[in-house]
């Protein structure tokens, strides 16, 4: 993208940032060290879990994790088929099935009776994800979850902050996933956080972290092997000025969200934001519309085109996991998830972040009803 681009997102960094980060740079110690457990322990306190993990990438927590628990070639973890992908293909990299499940129309969470429908003697977790924020039916997905003795795993990668029955998110699963890359509120350029409130759980997540020397003569936990699946000092140093800023980068995304509502509402059939029972807060991932029944994929794809031209980047919010050609191999097909199907062929994400001003809005807003009129569909745009 050029200068003019208005991007897709855009990282909230300060001085506080640059100053942690270079402090790291003319230290003794770059690799993984105090700073790493620093922001583990803030990261930790901050959301009110008892132990904190930060690993490289999200794909490879939920790795760690299912490695943690054990879980065999023939177990089957049910996951949305609407979600953040790099977690869910943590499934497949394990080893392990994943069971795609669909999504509630309004909230595009896990829709919990679809989650029941699928269980099965070789069911073993259960992975929920607060889609673009909004914190899927937790309470019911608990009471499921321990209705059958199965592992109950968050995916928090795109709801930092969001609030659910008076508790963060993060603090409802066996674990939680917290992802920091690109599209984070809390922006490392990579890395990730596994919480949980499992002391042995978390010393095993340690371990397959990265085995340190004084743990290579231990029988009970050397059977396992580890990975090199650590964050650096610099990173997290970065985190840690993120994390303590992070009330203020969350004000200033949801002062973007108040623009968007303000404009949006000039669309003809404009519905609001929807916050289902018993969610509190919800801190957007990204601004995402969800275009009208007469909108199809490929009219979406043309509004995305036009709003490209214009130089406003913006993109087609999701795709259905099981239509990857790596999961058509394993014998999914189109129609398996109505739902999921129905909202991916329609759901575009506009830029979103702190940098954005009101009149820059303003712009993207216009220059999308625009193009919903002149692809012949009207404008008729909901959230």
């Amino acid at each position: 993208m050029d200068e003019e681009t208005i991007s897709l997102t855009d990282p909230d960094i300060s001085r506080t940032e640059l100053g942690m980060v270079e402090a790291v740079l003319c230290s003794p110690h770059l690799g993984q060290g105090r700073m790493v457990e620093a922001f583990e322990g803030e990261f930790s306190a901050w959301l009110g879990r008892q132990h904190a993990v930060a690993v490289s990438g999200s794909t490879l927590a939920l790795w760690l994790c299912l490695a943690a628990w054990e879980i065999q070639a023939d177990d089957e973890i049910i996951t949305p088929a609407h979600s953040w992908h790099q977690i869910a293909r943590g499934i497949s990299l394990a080893g392990a099935k994943p069971v795609f499940a669909d999504i509630d129309y309004w909230a595009g969470t896990l829709a919990p009776q679809k989650a029941a429908e699928k269980i099965t003697s070789q069911t073993r977790a259960i992975l929920a994800g607060n889609t673009n924020g909004h914190p899927a039916d937790w309470r019911t997905l608990r009471a499921l979850a321990q209705q059958h003795g199965l592992k109950l795993i968050e995916d928090c990668t795109e709801s930092l902050g969001s609030r659910y029955a008076g508790q963060m998110v993060g603090t409802f699963g066996d674990c939680a996933i917290f992802d920091f890359s690109q599209l984070s509120a809390l922006c490392c350029g990579e890395g990730a956080m596994i919480v949980t409130d499992d002391l042995d759980f978390a010393r095993t997540l340690r371990y397959l972290r990265d085995r340190q020397p004084d743990q290579r003569y231990s029988i009970s936990i050397s059977r396992l092997l580890p990975l090199n699946a650590r964050i650096s000092d610099i990173t997290a140093a970065l985190g840690l000025a993120q994390l303590g800023r992070i009330g203020d980068i969350l004000a200033r995304r949801k002062q973007t969200a108040l623009w968007y509502e303000d404009q949006i509402k000039s669309f003809e059939g404009i519905k609001p934001p929807y916050l289902a029972p018993d969610v509190d807060e919800v801190n957007w991932f990204l601004y995402t519309v969800h275009l009208g029944t007469r909108f199809s994929h490929s009219s979406c794809r043309s509004i995305v085109d036009d709003l490209h031209t214009a130089g406003i980047d913006a993109e087609l919010y999701s795709y259905p996991l099981y239509l990857e050609r790596y999961y058509i191999e394993q014998g999914w097909r189109k129609g398996s998830c109505f739902v999921t199907e129905k909202v991916a062929d329609r759901a575009i994400a506009l830029p979103f972040h702190a940098h954005l001003s009101e009149e820059q809005i303003k712009f993207i807003v216009k220059t999308a009803k625009d193009a919903s009129i002149n692809i012949g569909a009207g404008a008729a745009i909901y959230l």
